[in-house]
């Protein structure tokens, strides 16, 4: 199985970090570079429950589906189907697996560990995407880092 795994420490709670990264996404999603909307993205959103949809809202008001929701346990884990194919173009037919935990090492401080799987379903693109997976997810957790201490 073919995986890009990443992994940072946040100067908050494990519950507030789970929180920032769910309910308050649009807050830290960059506006630039992670959409598929070729109009622009307005806003990202995760509805909070298992079979919620995960999509983007863009700057005309079109939603544009990312994925859903597979399972929902705050304040510790979170698993999200990715169904972005190697065109950058959601595809009902294709899911992948990102999967999101949220370790207390501490009253304060949470290590969040990101695991995307089954990249292997992108066939012949794989490498290609793990590549730009590795590091649009870097950039993510910066971004989300950022956000838990604002």
């Amino acid at each position: 199985m073919t995986v890009v795994r990443k992994t940072i420490t946040v100067e908050a709670p494990a519950a507030i970090a789970f929180r920032v990264f769910t309910d308050s996404m649009d807050r830290w999603w960059p506006r630039s570079g992670h959409h598929i909307s070729p109009a622009g993205l307005k806003q990202a959103v995760l509805e909070g429950r298992e079979g919620g949809r995960w999509y983007e809202v863009d700057i005309n008001g079109t939603e544009c589906d990312w994925g859903r929701v597979l399972e929902w346990d705050p304040p510790t884990r979170l698993v999200l189907a990715w169904q972005i194919d190697a065109t950058w173009h959601y595809n009902p037919h294709l899911v992948t697996e990102v999967e999101i935990q949220f370790v207390a090492e501490g009253p304060d401080r949470t290590r969040v560990e990101l695991e995307h799987r089954n990249l292997e379903r992108f066939g012949d693109a794989m490498e290609n995407i793990r590549a730009g997976l590795d590091l649009g997810w870097h950039n993510l957790l910066a971004a989300f880092a950022q956000a838990t201490v604002a």
